[in-house]
């Protein structure tokens, strides 16, 4: 489904990607981790063509974006749904608009049918009685969920989270781990999130990718992933001794 192939990136001489290599399976959970600056999202940026590599392929959907065409690059994005760290709504609109906003833009729907269909994607998300609201009257974790639902409104068959769970508490953090889950199973569809948050990782993952140095150190399943011998992955999993009870919990729950 997405494919980096000895992929490379430099930003004014300093190489964020470096002969960057993985493989994200049809249906797959696959979570990105690794310290800030390693190149997590530059990666996301490169999946929907925001960024072109300096060297090496990459295949999405089975076309190779190093030759697509303006036009089929634009299709391709179609297909993709993206949740921003923020959430990324706009200020002036509410909940439901800002849903609402891609099938406005981008398709011919008749406008009886987008807002039966933002209802019910407010509805999946429990935003309903937020849909009149401005994202200014509304919590951090519910323009996570808002975010989340305009992303979804055009049924991607793919969808990018960039650190879903950051700045959110615990309980919250969680909440969006369940519906990442649910998205999954109700849309069918292919996930790549990056995140700082291992419990997050490990509570949605099928596979777990460590970034360092811009490529990739160890990718396993969550339980394989703990058990990494990897000096540097064993480092970055020891930093979070203090969550290494949750990390316990979350892989005998899955």
């Amino acid at each position: 489904m997405i494919t980096f192939s000895h992929v490379t990136k430099s930003f004014r001489n300093q190489r964020v990607l470096d002969d960057l290599s993985f493989h994200v399976e049809k249906g797959e959970t696959f979570m990105i981790v690794g310290p800030s600056g390693t190149g997590k999202s530059v990666t996301l940026s490169h999946i929907i063509g925001l960024i072109q590599p300096d060297s090496g392929e990459i295949t999405v959907n089975g076309m190779t974006l190093n030759n697509l065409k303006k036009e089929e690059l634009r299709a391709l994005r179609q297909k993709v749904g993206m949740l921003f760290q923020g959430g990324a709504l706009l200020n002036w609109m509410n909940i439901f608009d800002n849903v609402a906003l891609p099938l406005r833009e981008s398709t011919n729907m008749p406008e009886k049918e987008i807002r039966e269909k933002v209802r019910s994607v407010l509805d999946i998300l429990g935003l309903e009685a937020a849909a009149g609201k401005m994202p200014s009257e509304i919590s951090g974790g519910m323009m996570k969920r808002a975010g989340l639902a305009r992303a979804l409104i055009t049924e991607p068959a793919i969808m990018l989270y960039d650190e879903p769970t950051s700045g959110l508490d615990p309980v919250m953090s969680r909440r969006i781990d369940s519906l990442i889950g649910e998205m999954k199973l109700k849309f069918a569809m292919t996930s790549v999130v990056v995140t700082h948050d291992l419990v997050s990782a490990l509570n949605v993952g099928d596979k777990i990718a460590l970034l360092s140095g811009g490529r990739v150190l160890e990718c396993a399943p969550p339980g394989e992933f703990l058990e990494s011998r990897n000096p540097v992955v064993r480092s970055f999993i020891d930093s979070q001794f203090s969550i290494k009870k949750e990390f316990a919990k979350a892989i005998s729950e899955r």
